[in-house]
């Protein structure tokens, strides 16, 4: 009947729009002089409107309008003002309907609020379209004047048409198909949404207090409970049915007969394995890991269905368990504490800042009803953080803190302690004054460390240092120690920075942020020493271990690099005022170029920002020549080559360099393999950083911008520009052949000069730098043993390759020895370090042609590993051995290791390196280098290179075992393939004392002084990334979640408890353990593209192929598919997030998204829809697209309105031929404005 009612409708939908001001309690009296006769018909027609609507609007019937649509669509809009109401161009059929229904209901109750007197301002555009046109328009025919009983009977007419107007509206919204209206416009529209709940919500604060209301108490109370039922409802599974049951298994869950104990933190083995992936310092961040911690924390507590105070509690002790693994780190050049006590007190609380921010964002955009009705049934993010860190002081083992940190843990809670008896006493400070205050002491551990960062970012108050047993007085103030002034504020004072107060601002952390920005004005504005001084402080401990103010201290270093050249400068100006900087420059250079201070500015997600600041620095103190009296110095020392070589080989620590091309991708997909960090990446990310910030912040200081305004291409450094492109020809390619004449050719002439003074054979070097030259360098003699080319480091480094090949083939001919070799190469990299870039480049790459004859490592020309090698090779055995990897021995015997030349000439000059912290610049790129060309060979080198290095540093020989263990996994499948399954066991292990957490990521790294065993899951994080083929990680790890899932229902069969409820509940719970484990292990892996790959190929194979028939019954097969399902969506979820995309950087992957998932649910619909036939069993394919839709619409449905209405329409059709109408339905729903249409065609 909709065709029917539609015209009566419009007419008295006008006639309702032009009805206030006649209408209303508060204007009995028609404007503009009418009478009350005109007022009187208003009144019936508006009475006469209310019954139409009553019968024919309440349930419409929209069988019959398939002829019509078109028509009916255009009168609605034409009559309404559709389109331009809800500011849509072309509105459909489905839409139509949509917007007359909201229309209607919405314009009711605002004549309901006039009539009742009730002022109403909506923020939205003003529906009311009509309200123009003049009272005398309005066809109402006029009675005459009316008398007493008239006006009674017509003042009664307004009451019962209030009071009908509620019945009418009360009736609409009860209707079925009406709140499935209700839902979409929920859904799709919310701020449409909204201005009808703020109508009914005033209506709701009004019925206590108004006379007319309280008699409609029972229809608002029913109107309420329809719309709450609106809001409130979300799609569930039939609870009786068998998929019911799987998704209804709550977060935890009865894990007890699956050996997990009711440790509740396997749910959330995604934090901690993220984590900890994030201290691997061999990975830096282009994206910060708050933002990443943040979707994670949010998604998981989405999947966990977990309250917020279980969130926080979740976070807190992953970080706890992060921090306690390391507390007795081992030697080596890797993160160590510092970097997890910045992830526990400095990257988790800023992540809670994030998810608690949303929080008012979220509300900002629903209604106060509707927050009334929904949020408040949950505690607020706020509340849950705090009650979750009243609850981590159970937990004591957790808190207690490492050696190092034991003193500001104990500052921290005895500044609890002063406050609370200053408050006592009546005094409002603790200066420093105050001699009562010096007797008191605290004991403290991890949690007032961690509540201190809370309070510095104002996610909690002082009020905290009042929480019962907050405060422990120390039993023996003897055992703390004594409080002597700080530094900061003797720097605050206004002292200089001399010497001794230099070097203890640069181990004592800022405490505040104004001694930070005190001092970041030094560095710009002081005197030339003053700045290097306040450069260095900054670098030190304030950057490490000044959690409180640790992103603040990051972005001011970041700036520091990026010294604001002068708009007027430009090309050879612009490089002379960074040269005047050189001093400041420096220091924050060598301040900043240790493993821990890169690793913690990579955290922030600073490492675009970090390579935008160095490429100018590079591109000007390259192009300078060094002063006439250079000669190779202590490598801190600031001079144009050691400020160059810093800023160079810092660029170079951010990407993989040293690795081709190629070995990003495989061959016939196109795609990359994993996400490298290379350079065009890094300038793509930092200029898409810039693109999404906000023009002109308000809030942030100068300082916390990014280090340009403006894009940065490598175009605009001609000089680097080159050097990157010969670098990546020289791994790509042998050397082309070069001209006596050419430029090139001379410099590398007198680099050959410089180097042959060092050697023992001068006139035997052959002078042919390229092997396909028929050329030769002159073999003048060096007239002064010192003279050396003062040329600028561009020059140098251009001509370098050339002359590594010709030392290297004269090495190989027997025309200069081994030491001979070393002792040019090393003599090369005094006089400019940032040639240790070219030496690691070329020598990989010739390591990787395998054109070079092996040499023995013998002692004699080449150093020997004899001392250590059989150990080393050994322990990397016992240890491979703990995780089901064997190993044969490469060196039993006495036979005589042997190493390609390169890679013995690279070796070689590494071991000449003293360990200084002035050279951690140079190790940071000379170790990754040697693993990978170690890993990446098919000699088994690792064991080699390793005892070498055991042999000088004894004391990183932990750590260099641990190295040697990752070699295997390059390129052997069956080792990875152990590796993860070996994680798997780990995990769900028999043994309730090491399952788990601790069963997958041990207790300790170093294990109290023990090397073995190594945990599985340990391994597995510092080996992924050098997986020769990442994409055969899906199906090992999709294979192992199917076989444990079939693991978990022979279980339960055999102790005959399949049958139970609560037994397939966790049966299922476990299965989402197990598929969140996989999950985590795969994104680490392969991150975005192994995901998508995932989606698009992986398990649409699986799918089409014909497994095996696994044991059990009917169960077994409907919980595969739901592991199936569960393991995709998670997989998405923690890439792409569960949510609307926010704006940061981590949107860069957003559009990957869309096109996976799209392609994925059209090869579902193709199935549904009977066009594809899979090879699996039909129940577990049911299951899979049944389970994979339902948790698609429970846990992310902003993932639906990217697929193609076409798909949603056939996969919808399908549910519906196996009888799963509300799943079918809730799925068209989330499909946005676009599906409406889909919704109407449904409901018919």
């Amino acid at each position: 009947m909709f065709q029917n009612q539609y015209p009566i409708s419009m007419e008295t939908s006008r006639a309702s729009h032009q009805r206030p001001a006649s209408l209303t309690a508060s204007h009995p009296c028609p404007p503009h002089g009418q009478g009350d006769s005109a007022s009187a018909g208003a009144a019936e027609a508006y009475r006469l409107y209310l019954e139409l609507l009553g019968r024919y609007c309440v349930s419409l019937s929209l069988e019959k309008s398939g002829a019509w649509r078109d028509k009916i669509t255009k009168s609605i809009d034409k009559a309404l003002l559709l389109s331009d109401l809800y500011g849509i161009d072309k509105i459909d059929y489905g839409q139509a309907v949509i917007f007359f229904f909201l229309t209607v209901i919405t314009n009711l109750m605002g004549s309901t609020l006039e009539d009742l007197g009730i002022k109403f301002v909506s923020a939205e555009k003003p529906s009311n379209l009509y309200s123009n046109v003049a009272y005398g328009d309005m066809d109402i025919d006029s009675k005459g004047n009316m008398g007493g009983k008239t006006q009674e009977h017509h003042e009664q007419l307004l009451k019962t048409n209030t009071l009908m107007t509620l019945e009418v509206v009360e009736k609409i919204t009860s209707d079925k198909k009406n709140k499935v209206f209700l839902r979409l416009i929920h859904f799709n529209m919310p701020t449409k949404f909204n201005s009808l709940l703020e109508r009914l919500q005033i209506l709701d604060v009004h019925r206590s207090t108004s006379q007319s209301l309280m008699s409609m108490n029972h229809i608002i109370v029913k109107l309420a409970s329809n719309i709450r039922e609106t809001v409130n409802e979300e799609y569930k599974l039939d609870r009786h049915r068998f998929l019911g049951i799987l998704d209804d298994a709550k977060f935890g869950g009865p894990t007890s007969y699956y050996r997990l104990g009711a440790d509740r933190s396997v749910s959330w083995i995604a934090l901690d394995i993220l984590m900890e992936n994030a201290m691997d310092g061999r990975h830096l961040h282009a994206i910060s890991v708050v933002e990443i911690l943040t979707d994670l924390t949010i998604t998981s507590q989405i999947f966990n269905q977990a309250t917020w105070q279980e969130t926080f509690m979740a976070l807190w002790f992953s970080a706890l368990r992060l921090v306690q693994r390391d507390r007795e780190p081992w030697e080596g050049p890797i993160p160590h504490l510092e970097a997890r006590l910045c992830m526990l007190l400095s990257i988790v609380p800023l992540a809670i800042v994030s998810i608690v921010k949303e929080e008012p964002d979220t509300a900002s955009t629903r209604s106060n009803y509707e927050l009334n009705t929904v949020i408040s049934k949950s505690t607020s993010r706020r509340h849950g953080l705090v009650s979750s860190l009243q609850l981590l002081a159970q937990y004591s083992g957790l808190l207690c803190p490492p050696p190092s940190v034991v003193n500001a843990a104990n500052n921290a809670a005895t500044k609890a302690a002063k406050i609370i008896v200053n408050l006592k006493n009546g005094s409002s400070g603790i200066g420093p004054n105050n001699q009562n205050m010096a007797s008191v002491k605290a004991a403290g551990n991890m949690l007032h460390l961690i509540v201190e960062a809370c309070i510095t970012r104002k996610l909690i108050d002082t009020s905290a240092y009042f929480w019962p047993g907050y405060v422990v007085p120390s039993a023996s103030s003897k055992n703390l120690p004594v409080t002597s002034e700080s530094p900061w504020a003797i720097f605050m004072e206004g002292s200089q920075l001399t010497g001794s107060l230099k070097n203890a601002l640069m181990i004592t952390p800022a405490s505040s942020l104004v001694e930070l920005e005190r001092l970041y004005y030094i560095a710009l504005n002081g005197s030339e020493e003053e700045r290097s001084s306040a450069a260095k402080i900054l670098c030190g401990a304030s950057l490490t271990r000044g959690w409180n103010i640790q992103e603040h201290a990051v972005h001011m270093v970041v700036k520091l690099l990026s010294t604001p050249i002068p708009a007027e400068m430009s090309g050879p100006e612009a490089s002379s005022h960074l040269i005047a900087h050189m001093p400041m420059l420096s220091a924050v250079l060598f301040g900043v170029c240790s493993v821990e201070a890169v690793h913690i500015i990579s955290l922030y997600g600073l490492v675009p920002e970090v390579a935008a600041a160095l490429m100018p620095l590079c591109e000007a103190f390259g192009s300078f020549p060094p002063l006439p009296n250079h000669r190779p110095s202590p490598f801190d020392e600031t001079s144009i080559y050691s400020v160059f070589s810093c800023a160079f080989l810092f660029l170079l620590r951010l990407w993989k360099f040293y690795k081709p091309p190629q070995e990003h991708r495989i061959a016939g997909r196109g795609g990359a393999v994993r996400l490298e960090l290379t350079l065009d990446y890094l300038l793509l990310m930092h200029n898409h950083c810039i693109s999404i910030q906000d023009p002109s912040p308000k809030d942030k200081p100068d300082y916390s911008s990014t280090s340009s305004d403006q894009p940065v291409y490598i175009n605009s450094f001609p000089k680097l520009r080159n050097w990157y492109l010969q670098n990546q020809a020289c791994i790509a390619s042998t050397l082309p052949g070069l001209s006596s004449k050419n430029p090139v050719h001379q410099v590398a002439n007198k680099i050959l000069n410089m180097i042959c003074v060092q050697m023992s054979k001068v006139g035997n070097l052959s002078g042919n730098p390229s092997s396909t030259s028929s050329s030769s360098m002159t073999e003048s003699p060096v007239e002064d043993a010192f003279q050396r080319p003062l040329l600028p480091a561009w020059d140098i480094l251009e001509a370098v390759p050339f002359v590594l090949e010709a030392v290297l083939t004269a090495c190989a001919s027997g025309r200069i020895s081994s030491r001979d070799l070393v002792t040019g190469l090393r003599d090369l990299a005094d006089f400019l370090p940032a040639s240790l870039a070219t030496i690691v480049s070329y020598f990989s790459a010739e390591i990787t042609r395998g054109i070079w004859e092996p040499v023995a490592m013998n002692g004699v020309d080449w150093p020997s590993p004899a001392t250590n090698l059989v150990l080393i090779e050994s322990e990397i055995r016992e240890i491979l051995a703990t995780v089901g990897v064997t190993l044969p021995s490469s060196y039993g015997s006495g036979a005589v290791p042997m190493l390609p030349l390169p890679m013995a000439a690279l070796v070689s000059l590494t071991i000449t390196f003293k360990l200084d912290k002035s050279l951690e610049y140079i190790h940071a790129v000379i170790g990754q280098a040697l693993e990978n060309c170690s890993t990446g060979s098919p000699w088994p080198s690792m064991s080699i290179i390793g005892a070498l290095w055991a042999q000088k540093v004894r004391r990183w020989h932990d750590f260099i075992v641990l190295t040697g263990t990752r070699s295997p996994f390059a390129r052997d499948k069956a080792a990875v393939a152990q590796l993860i399954r070996s994680c798997f066991s780990s995990f769900l292990g028999a043994d309730a004392a090491h399952c788990g957490i601790s069963g997958l990521l041990g207790l300790s790294i170093s294990n109290q002084g023990s090397r073995l065993p190594v945990a599985p899951g340990y391994l597995y994080l510092r080996s992924c990334r050098s997986f020769h083929d990442a994409h055969f990680v899906n199906t090992v790890v999709l294979n192992l979640i199917i076989e444990h899932t079939r693991a978990a229902v022979v279980g339960q069969s055999r102790s005959r408890l399949l049958s139970s409820r609560s037994s397939l509940a966790a049966a299922a719970s476990v299965v989402r353990h197990v598929a969140s484990l996989g999950t985590s292990m795969l994104c680490v892996a392969g991150g975005p593209l192994l995901v998508q790959v995932l989606y698009e190929e992986t398990l649409p194979s699986m799918l089409l192929s014909a497994a095996e028939a696994g044991p059990g019954g009917a169960a077994t097969r409907l919980l595969e598919g739901y592991a199936m399902a569960y393991f995709l969506v998670l997989s998405g979820a923690f890439i792409w997030g569960a949510r609307k995309a926010t704006p940061g950087l981590k949107s860069f992957f957003s559009s990957r998204h869309g096109r996976a998932v799209g392609i994925h649910i059209e090869f579902v619909a193709g199935v549904v829809d009977g066009k594809v036939s899979v090879g699996c069993d039909a129940a577990t394919w049911r299951a899979y697209a049944s389970c994979l839709v339902g948790l698609m619409v429970r846990y992310a449905p902003t993932w639906i309105p990217a697929i193609g209405k076409g798909t949603l329409r056939k996969l919808a059709a399908g549910l519906r031929g196996w009888q799963e109408w509300d799943l079918a339905l809730a799925l068209l729903e989330r499909g946005g404005l676009g599906s409406v249409e889909l919704v109407v065609e449904s409901l018919r």
